[in-house]
């Protein structure tokens, strides 16, 4: 049975997810073992909820060029709270609260001025990075005993599979965001602007209300996605996360998500964070190759597959059919 067409970019992805670990299987002894898969979410539990974010964005043909300095600046307050005494709850939401409030300002910037989503997001991009530099422009380590014990927490799973706190949080998000994209009307809202935004508001849909949510989540995302990246580095820089965005705008077209809207799914951009993943960590494993390969891979990678789109899916009309 062939599946549906609007799966096909997905199939390919998780195609290209099994043979570049299959390759590594065969070429490396050691590589193909559940521990190997679960540090592939151990080193991208933070990439994955970016990705979530970014996902939410593109699907209405939109584009979010901040993720990186948003998350960068979740360090950056999440560090400087703590060292100041702030108690944790209170510096998580913070983050979380900075972070959402950036979407939101971009999002109302973007529908009622009718501004090209990569021009504000650009700017907010600028904006992040400045406030990351106004907090402190040395980097500044995390120490709270809290932090510190959460980010050294493993969870033992059978097999002697050991995983991190943050790998269950990005898997509460990707879970979450499948429900909402999928059983909500805010999700369905989200995919028929992307499919043809003038038909959704002929059908009555809230579609202002849609592009300034999917901005919402994106910061949303991006502070909680900074805080596992805190947790991760044990500190908050301004040059954290640097091109960071271009690695999460990878992942999901790589996963299948339509760059004109419309077409893709969260679990089309876990895949893809997780072939970057795999490339990466066959690099590593192959010791004799600069890191600068995995930039080259993913750029063909990336390049394939809105080939890809554009061949078997093309511009379709209804994304949610």
């Amino acid at each position: 049975m062939r599946p549906p067409r609007r799966f096909l970019p997905v199939v390919a992805t998780f195609v290209v997810f099994v043979l570049t670990f299959g390759a590594g299987s065969l070429r490396y002894e050691g590589f193909a073992s559940g521990q190997i898969v679960a540090n592939l979410f151990v080193d991208n539990a933070f990439l994955i909820v970016l990705a979530v974010g970014m996902t939410f964005v593109i699907l209405t043909g939109g584009i979010d060029l901040s993720v990186g300095a948003v998350a960068a600046l979740s360090t950056m307050i999440a560090a400087a709270g703590l060292q100041a005494g702030w108690p944790p709850t209170v510096v998580v939401v913070a983050v979380l609260s900075t972070g959402a409030t950036l979407g939101l300002l971009m999002g109302l910037v973007i529908h009622h001025f009718r501004v090209q989503p990569f021009i504000v997001t650009l700017a907010g991009m600028f904006l992040a990075r400045g406030l990351c530099f106004l907090i402190s422009v040395e980097s500044i380590s995390i120490r709270d005993p809290a932090f510190r014990d959460l980010a050294t927490a493993t969870l033992n799973l059978p097999g002697d599979i050991v995983v991190t706190p943050a790998v269950i949080i990005a898997l509460v998000v990707v879970a979450v965001a499948m429900y909402v994209l999928h059983r909500t009307r805010f999700g369905r809202t989200v995919y028929a602007v992307g499919g043809s935004e003038s038909s959704a508001r002929l059908m009555g849909l809230a579609t202002g209300r849609a592009k300034v949510g999917v901005y919402v989540v994106s910061g949303l995302c991006s502070a909680l996605g900074g805080l596992l990246f805190g947790l991760y580095m044990l500190s908050g820089y301004g040059l954290h996360a640097v091109g960071m965005e271009l690695d999460v705008i990878a992942a999901v077209v790589i996963g299948g998500t339509l760059l004109a809207g419309g077409v893709g799914y969260v679990a089309g951009s876990v895949l893809g964070v997780l072939v970057l993943g795999t490339v990466q960590t066959v690099i590593s494993f192959e010791g004799t190759l600069s890191s600068w390969w995995t930039r080259i891979v993913i750029g063909v990678l990336l390049l394939a597959f809105i080939l890809l789109q554009r061949i078997m899916v093309g511009r379709p009309s209804d994304g949610t059919a």
